[in-house]
């Protein structure tokens, strides 16, 4: 993701997909196809630790819920 003229103050932004598959994207651009802002903005590394903080399931978000359905049922 870092580009070669990437300056470490560069700012970033956590998003996620509709999967609550989370990642970061350079603040100053827009959001790819698919993604939405979180709403978290900073340093690389704030950014990391916010993801690091909240996304504690790796699993999409489709995959838990047929799993929850799959134990109720």
């Amino acid at each position: 993701m870092d580009e070669p003229n990437s300056t470490p103050d560069h700012r970033y932004r956590v998003v996620l997909n509709d999967e609550e598959q989370y990642s970061i994207w350079w603040a100053d651009r827009p959001l790819p196809d698919g993604w939405r802002a979180e709403g978290t903005e900073g340093t690389r590394e704030e950014c990391l630790a916010r993801i690091d903080a909240v996304w504690t399931d790796m699993r999409p978000l489709s995959l838990r819920l047929r799993m929850a359905e799959a134990a109720a049922g």
